[in-house]
């Protein structure tokens, strides 16, 4: 292959066509449990959370509620993932040999996202959120039916791998994506440029200014006990229990059960396994023996690796 400028269009127009086609092909979970916001600056504050709107009957004048209880602020970081390539490689019509390398990029950057907030989510027990707790806490100052002020729990202790209900019913989600620019696929190839100049090679790479925060803990539950029927019905009873200002309640619904992969057995034969029905020998006679799954169906299952 001849090298010049419309060559090396053809292959970048090539390699960014393989990235956007891994990027759409691969599959990101974490976005089902996120509230996506488009950043417009370096970084945004979350002022509102920990704010929840109720409807009341109008007497008098409106009351007014004041969003900017809390300082939650959320801040834009960069991220890069970039390779080389020889002049030779391309003159010596070797692009083929990096094709899987470009398709696994635009793999990486879809999948970023996930292990971001997932990894955020994991972090939770140990990283403060907008109220200065712990995301996973049990004790989040809340106030009761009285304004009195009392403490609240998103948390089950045990000492095995970490598991976790998500309420993403609403348009507020317990994590947030926040994105001042997407992932972009990008090359250095002028030959004025000093690198290229220097070294003969070309530059290929995706850049991006995301972060993940902490949106609602109310709509998330954490727990490090063993994955069972007991402890899920304890999670998410507790979940359904709390209340917002002056003690009014939540609704919250569990809606997902995040596990890591080590636990992938028990969360499937936990909520996917349905009603079934053994024969057993019970003397000399057989005798069908009914078995319930009342939690089937209660949640949709992620299993990811990033936890």
């Amino acid at each position: 292959m001849i090298v010049n400028s419309a060559a090396l269009i053809t292959v970048f127009t090539g390699f960014k066509t393989l990235f956007n086609k891994a990027f759409e092909g691969a599959e990101s979970t974490a976005m089902k449990i996120a509230m996506s916001v488009k950043s417009e600056t370096k970084e945004e504050n979350y002022a509102w959370l920990g704010q929840s709107s109720r409807m009341r009957q109008w007497a008098g004048d409106r009351v007014i509620r004041n969003l900017a209880l809390h300082s939650y602020a959320v801040k834009n970081l960069k991220f890069e993932d970039t390779i080389s390539i020889s002049r030779d490689d391309i003159a010596d019509d070797k692009i083929g040999v990096f094709s899987p390398v470009i398709s696994d990029m635009g793999r990486n950057a879809k999948q970023h996202p996930d292990e971001l907030l997932y990894g955020l989510l994991n972090a939770g027990f140990e990283t403060v959120c907008y109220d200065g707790q712990y995301f996973f806490d049990a004790e989040h100052p809340v106030t009761d039916g009285e304004a009195a002020p009392v403490n609240a729990s998103n948390l089950q202790s045990g000492d095995g791998p970490a598991w976790f209900l998500i309420d993403a019913s609403r348009m507020i989600k317990p994590l947030i994506w926040q994105e001042r620019e997407g992932y972009q696929f990008q090359s250095v190839t002028s030959d004025s440029d000093m690198h290229v100049f220097m070294t003969d090679e070309y530059i290929y790479g995706v850049r991006a200014r995301v972060n993940a925060g902490f949106g609602l803990w109310q709509l998330a539950f954490g727990s490090k006990a063993d994955l069972n029927a007991a402890n899920y019905e304890a999670a998410r009873a507790s979940m359904a229990s709390l209340k917002g200002e002056n003690g009014r309640p939540l609704g919250v619904r569990p809606t997902h059960l995040v596990v890591p992969q080590v636990l992938e057995g028990p969360a499937r034969r936990l909520i996917n396994a349905g009603n079934r029905v053994e024969i057993v020998d019970v003397g000399e006679e057989t005798q069908a023996v009914g078995t319930t799954n009342e939690w089937a169906g209660t949640a949709e299952l992620i299993v990811t690796p990033y936890l």
